[in-house]
Protein backbone atom coordinates (compact mmCIF):
# COMPACT_ATOMS: atom_id res chain seq x y z
CA UNK A 1 0.00 0.00 0.00
CA UNK A 2 1.66 3.22 -1.12
CA UNK A 3 1.41 6.54 0.66
CA UNK A 4 -0.18 8.66 -2.03
CA UNK A 5 0.79 11.84 -0.21
CA UNK A 6 4.07 12.07 1.67
CA UNK A 7 4.15 14.42 4.66
CA UNK A 8 7.23 16.02 6.18
CA UNK A 9 6.96 18.63 8.94
CA UNK A 10 9.87 20.75 10.09
CA UNK A 11 9.91 24.03 12.03
CA UNK A 12 6.26 24.76 11.27
CA UNK A 13 6.63 24.08 7.53
CA UNK A 14 4.69 21.05 6.26
CA UNK A 15 5.80 19.69 2.88
CA UNK A 16 3.22 17.52 1.11
CA UNK A 17 4.37 15.50 -1.90
CA UNK A 18 2.00 13.79 -4.33
CA UNK A 19 3.49 10.33 -4.56
CA UNK A 20 2.25 8.47 -7.63
CA UNK A 21 5.07 9.46 -10.01
CA UNK A 22 4.66 6.51 -12.37
CA UNK A 23 1.20 7.89 -13.29
CA UNK A 24 2.32 11.54 -13.10
CA UNK A 25 0.45 12.14 -9.82
CA UNK A 26 -3.20 12.11 -10.96
CA UNK A 27 -5.72 13.49 -8.48
CA UNK A 28 -9.01 12.23 -9.91
CA UNK A 29 -9.23 8.95 -8.02
CA UNK A 30 -10.83 8.71 -4.58
CA UNK A 31 -7.80 7.26 -2.73
CA UNK A 32 -5.63 10.21 -3.80
CA UNK A 33 -8.40 12.69 -2.99
CA UNK A 34 -8.88 11.19 0.47
CA UNK A 35 -5.13 11.17 1.12
CA UNK A 36 -4.71 14.78 0.04
CA UNK A 37 -7.73 15.93 2.06
CA UNK A 38 -6.42 14.17 5.16
CA UNK A 39 -2.96 15.71 4.69
CA UNK A 40 -4.06 19.33 4.23
CA UNK A 41 -6.76 19.20 6.89
CA UNK A 42 -4.37 17.55 9.34
CA UNK A 43 -1.76 20.24 8.75
CA UNK A 44 -4.33 23.01 9.09
CA UNK A 45 -5.65 21.61 12.37
CA UNK A 46 -2.18 21.51 13.92
CA UNK A 47 -1.45 24.85 15.64
CA UNK A 48 2.27 24.23 15.05
CA UNK A 49 1.75 24.36 11.26
CA UNK A 50 2.54 27.75 9.78
CA UNK A 51 2.93 27.05 6.05
CA UNK A 52 2.21 24.15 3.67
CA UNK A 53 4.34 23.43 0.59
CA UNK A 54 2.63 21.22 -2.02
CA UNK A 55 4.68 19.54 -4.74
CA UNK A 56 4.81 16.37 -6.84
CA UNK A 57 7.28 13.52 -6.82
CA UNK A 58 8.99 12.70 -10.10
CA UNK A 59 8.89 14.72 -13.30
CA UNK A 60 5.31 16.03 -12.96
CA UNK A 61 3.41 18.15 -10.47
CA UNK A 62 0.11 16.53 -11.48
CA UNK A 63 -1.34 15.28 -14.76
CA UNK A 64 -4.82 15.92 -13.37
CA UNK A 65 -7.19 13.10 -14.20
CA UNK A 66 -6.30 9.51 -14.93
CA UNK A 67 -8.22 9.33 -18.19
CA UNK A 68 -8.11 5.55 -18.57
CA UNK A 69 -9.40 4.86 -15.07
CA UNK A 70 -12.02 7.59 -15.29
CA UNK A 71 -13.79 5.61 -18.01
CA UNK A 72 -13.49 2.14 -16.46
CA UNK A 73 -16.42 0.55 -14.55
CA UNK A 74 -16.58 2.05 -11.09
CA UNK A 75 -14.55 5.08 -12.20
CA UNK A 76 -15.48 8.72 -12.16
CA UNK A 77 -17.64 8.56 -15.28
CA UNK A 78 -20.82 6.46 -15.23
CA UNK A 79 -23.31 5.67 -17.98
CA UNK A 80 -25.90 7.52 -15.88
CA UNK A 81 -25.23 11.28 -15.77
CA UNK A 82 -26.76 11.56 -12.30
CA UNK A 83 -24.17 9.14 -10.91
CA UNK A 84 -21.32 10.94 -12.68
CA UNK A 85 -22.54 14.20 -11.13
CA UNK A 86 -22.58 12.60 -7.69
CA UNK A 87 -19.08 11.20 -8.25
CA UNK A 88 -17.75 14.68 -9.00
CA UNK A 89 -19.45 16.22 -5.98
CA UNK A 90 -18.33 13.45 -3.61
CA UNK A 91 -14.89 13.22 -5.20
CA UNK A 92 -12.68 15.85 -6.78
CA UNK A 93 -14.99 18.79 -6.02
CA UNK A 94 -14.22 18.33 -2.34
CA UNK A 95 -10.66 19.52 -2.99
CA UNK A 96 -11.33 23.18 -3.93
CA UNK A 97 -13.77 23.50 -1.03
CA UNK A 98 -11.21 22.05 1.39
CA UNK A 99 -8.38 24.25 0.09
CA UNK A 100 -10.63 27.31 0.31
CA UNK A 101 -11.37 26.52 3.96
CA UNK A 102 -7.70 26.26 4.96
CA UNK A 103 -6.36 28.93 7.29
CA UNK A 104 -2.67 28.08 6.86
CA UNK A 105 -1.04 29.47 3.69
CA UNK A 106 -0.24 26.99 0.91
CA UNK A 107 2.64 27.32 -1.57
CA UNK A 108 2.51 25.19 -4.73
CA UNK A 109 6.04 24.25 -5.83
CA UNK A 110 5.25 23.23 -9.40
CA UNK A 111 8.01 20.86 -10.47
CA UNK A 112 6.78 19.84 -13.93
CA UNK A 113 3.57 19.68 -15.96
CA UNK A 114 0.38 20.77 -14.16
CA UNK A 115 -2.32 19.72 -16.59
CA UNK A 116 -6.12 20.00 -16.38
CA UNK A 117 -7.11 19.27 -12.80
CA UNK A 118 -3.40 19.44 -11.95
CA UNK A 119 -3.34 23.06 -13.11
CA UNK A 120 -6.45 23.72 -11.04
CA UNK A 121 -4.82 22.09 -8.01
CA UNK A 122 -2.00 24.63 -8.29
CA UNK A 123 -4.63 27.38 -8.56
CA UNK A 124 -6.18 26.20 -5.29
CA UNK A 125 -2.96 27.19 -3.52
CA UNK A 126 -2.29 30.72 -2.31
CA UNK A 127 1.13 31.12 -3.94
CA UNK A 128 2.62 29.32 -6.92
CA UNK A 129 6.30 29.12 -7.80
CA UNK A 130 7.52 27.12 -10.77
CA UNK A 131 10.62 25.31 -11.84
CA UNK A 132 11.86 25.99 -15.36
CA UNK A 133 10.38 22.68 -16.56
CA UNK A 134 6.89 23.49 -15.25
CA UNK A 135 4.06 23.62 -17.77
CA UNK A 136 0.44 24.65 -17.27
CA UNK A 137 -2.67 23.83 -19.30
CA UNK A 138 -6.39 24.27 -18.67
CA UNK A 139 -6.83 21.48 -21.17
CA UNK A 140 -10.31 20.06 -20.53
CA UNK A 141 -11.66 21.27 -23.87
CA UNK A 142 -9.09 19.09 -25.64
CA UNK A 143 -10.97 16.08 -24.24
CA UNK A 144 -14.40 17.49 -25.03
CA UNK A 145 -15.21 18.20 -21.37
CA UNK A 146 -15.33 21.22 -19.08
CA UNK A 147 -13.43 22.09 -15.89
CA UNK A 148 -15.41 20.01 -13.41
CA UNK A 149 -13.25 20.79 -10.40
CA UNK A 150 -13.75 24.53 -10.01
CA UNK A 151 -11.21 25.71 -12.56
CA UNK A 152 -13.72 28.08 -14.18
CA UNK A 153 -13.97 29.90 -10.83
CA UNK A 154 -10.30 29.73 -9.90
CA UNK A 155 -8.51 30.60 -13.14
CA UNK A 156 -10.10 34.02 -13.89
CA UNK A 157 -9.37 35.13 -10.34
CA UNK A 158 -5.68 34.38 -10.84
CA UNK A 159 -4.96 35.50 -14.42
CA UNK A 160 -8.00 37.64 -15.29
CA UNK A 161 -10.95 36.75 -17.49
CA UNK A 162 -9.34 37.31 -20.89
CA UNK A 163 -6.29 35.12 -20.25
CA UNK A 164 -8.44 32.51 -18.50
CA UNK A 165 -10.75 32.39 -21.52
CA UNK A 166 -7.78 32.02 -23.87
CA UNK A 167 -6.37 29.15 -21.82
CA UNK A 168 -9.71 27.39 -21.34
CA UNK A 169 -10.97 27.79 -24.94
CA UNK A 170 -7.71 26.67 -26.59
CA UNK A 171 -6.38 24.22 -24.01
CA UNK A 172 -2.91 25.40 -24.98
CA UNK A 173 0.14 24.80 -22.80
CA UNK A 174 1.95 27.65 -21.07
CA UNK A 175 5.65 27.52 -20.27
CA UNK A 176 6.87 28.56 -16.85
CA UNK A 177 7.92 31.96 -18.20
CA UNK A 178 4.54 32.47 -19.88
CA UNK A 179 2.85 31.56 -16.58
CA UNK A 180 4.99 34.18 -14.84
CA UNK A 181 4.07 36.81 -17.43
CA UNK A 182 0.33 36.37 -16.86
CA UNK A 183 0.56 36.14 -13.07
CA UNK A 184 -0.26 32.45 -12.82
CA UNK A 185 2.98 32.02 -10.83
CA UNK A 186 4.94 34.58 -8.83
CA UNK A 187 8.41 33.12 -9.34
CA UNK A 188 10.28 30.92 -11.82
CA UNK A 189 13.47 29.28 -10.59
CA UNK A 190 15.85 26.60 -11.77
CA UNK A 191 14.43 23.12 -11.26
CA UNK A 192 17.18 22.25 -8.79
CA UNK A 193 16.32 25.33 -6.72
CA UNK A 194 12.54 24.82 -6.66
CA UNK A 195 12.10 23.23 -3.24
CA UNK A 196 14.83 25.38 -1.64
CA UNK A 197 13.11 28.48 -3.06
CA UNK A 198 9.75 27.29 -1.75
CA UNK A 199 11.35 26.65 1.62
CA UNK A 200 12.90 30.12 1.72
CA UNK A 201 9.53 31.68 0.97
CA UNK A 202 7.82 29.46 3.55
CA UNK A 203 10.38 30.48 6.17
CA UNK A 204 9.67 34.16 5.54
CA UNK A 205 5.98 33.51 6.15
CA UNK A 206 6.61 31.25 9.14
CA UNK A 207 8.61 33.91 10.99
CA UNK A 208 5.50 36.08 11.26
CA UNK A 209 2.83 35.74 13.98
CA UNK A 210 0.76 32.70 12.90
CA UNK A 211 -2.61 34.04 14.06
CA UNK A 212 -2.08 37.23 12.08
CA UNK A 213 -1.02 35.26 9.00
CA UNK A 214 -4.05 32.98 9.16
CA UNK A 215 -6.46 35.87 9.64
CA UNK A 216 -4.80 37.84 6.84
CA UNK A 217 -5.32 34.88 4.53
CA UNK A 218 -8.99 34.71 5.48
CA UNK A 219 -9.42 38.42 4.74
CA UNK A 220 -7.81 38.02 1.33
CA UNK A 221 -10.19 35.15 0.60
CA UNK A 222 -13.19 37.15 1.80
CA UNK A 223 -12.14 40.11 -0.32
CA UNK A 224 -12.60 38.11 -3.52
CA UNK A 225 -16.33 37.86 -3.02
CA UNK A 226 -17.30 40.49 -0.45
CA UNK A 227 -18.33 44.13 -0.72
CA UNK A 228 -15.90 46.70 0.66
CA UNK A 229 -18.28 47.45 3.54
CA UNK A 230 -18.61 43.75 4.34
CA UNK A 231 -14.86 43.21 4.27
CA UNK A 232 -14.24 46.23 6.49
CA UNK A 233 -16.66 44.81 9.07
CA UNK A 234 -14.84 41.47 9.16
CA UNK A 235 -11.48 43.26 9.20
CA UNK A 236 -12.47 45.29 12.24
CA UNK A 237 -13.50 42.16 14.13
CA UNK A 238 -10.30 40.32 13.26
CA UNK A 239 -8.20 43.37 14.11
CA UNK A 240 -9.84 43.51 17.54
CA UNK A 241 -8.78 39.90 18.09
CA UNK A 242 -5.26 40.59 16.79
CA UNK A 243 -4.73 43.37 19.32
CA UNK A 244 -5.30 40.92 22.19
CA UNK A 245 -2.58 38.44 21.16
CA UNK A 246 0.76 38.12 22.92
CA UNK A 247 2.47 38.11 19.54
CA UNK A 248 1.10 41.61 18.85
CA UNK A 249 2.50 42.84 22.16
CA UNK A 250 5.81 41.13 21.41
CA UNK A 251 5.96 42.83 18.00
CA UNK A 252 5.33 46.25 19.55
CA UNK A 253 7.84 45.68 22.36
CA UNK A 254 10.47 44.48 19.89
CA UNK A 255 9.88 47.49 17.64
CA UNK A 256 10.23 49.91 20.54
CA UNK A 257 13.23 48.03 21.92
CA UNK A 258 14.86 47.84 18.48
CA UNK A 259 15.31 44.07 18.66
CA UNK A 260 14.17 41.08 16.65
CA UNK A 261 10.77 39.74 17.80
CA UNK A 262 10.26 36.18 18.93
CA UNK A 263 6.74 34.98 18.20
CA UNK A 264 5.16 32.16 20.21
CA UNK A 265 1.86 31.76 18.38
CA UNK A 266 -0.07 33.05 21.40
Amino acid sequence: MIDRVLTHADAGIVTLTLNVPEQRNPISELPMIEALLAAIEGADADPASRVIILTGRGSSFSAGGNIKKMLTPGGLVDTQPAITRRNYKQGIQRLPLAFDALEVPVIAAVNGPAIGAGCDLALMCDIRIAGKSARFAESFVKLGIVPGDGGAWLLPRVVGYSKAAEMAFTGDMLSADEALACGLVSQVVEDTDLLPAARRLAEKIATNPPHAVRMTKRLLKEGRQSTLAGLLEVSAAMQALSHTTRDHREAVDAFIGKRAPVFSGD
